[in-house]
């Protein structure tokens, strides 16, 4: 018969492990189809867009996951695949973001701050 006090521990460290597989495998995935879908022109962007996902899969899904109190969803298997999809689907726009941003400020390289912030008020004005 095993003690306690080491089964649980055991089981909790399964248990956060399997949830920490599952999360980073739909992270994968979410970079995999940003990636395929916008293949990136240069080695640093390819850095960047990896960066870009598994950030804003992190951030957007943690959010998601404390917004909504979804906690208790981790506590069976078929919860932390819908908590993967989360983290997915929060990952697939973080690297389009990044290129827009970018793109704005590559076009803008010779500006000065007082022109970018005149530009975006009058857009914002619009």
């Amino acid at each position: 018969m095993s003690e306690p006090v080491s089964a649980v521990g055991a089981g909790a460290l399964l248990k956060a492990y399997g949830a920490g597989l599952i999360i980073g495998l739909f992270i994968v995935l979410g970079y995999l189809v940003v990636i395929m879908t916008r293949m990136p022109r240069t080695r640093p962007e390819w850095a960047v867009g990896l960066i870009a996902t598994v950030v804003s899969s992190l951030a957007g899904g943690s959010f998601l996951v404390i917004k909504y109190q979804l906690h208790s969803w981790g506590n069976d298997y078929y919860g932390m695949v819908a908590l993967g999809g989360f983290y997915f689907a929060c990952g697939l726009p973080g690297w389009a973001l990044i290129r827009w941003i970018f793109n704005f400020i590559n076009q803008r390289e010779g500006a000065t701050i007082i022109d970018v912030v005149r530009e975006v008020k009058d857009e914002i004005q619009k």
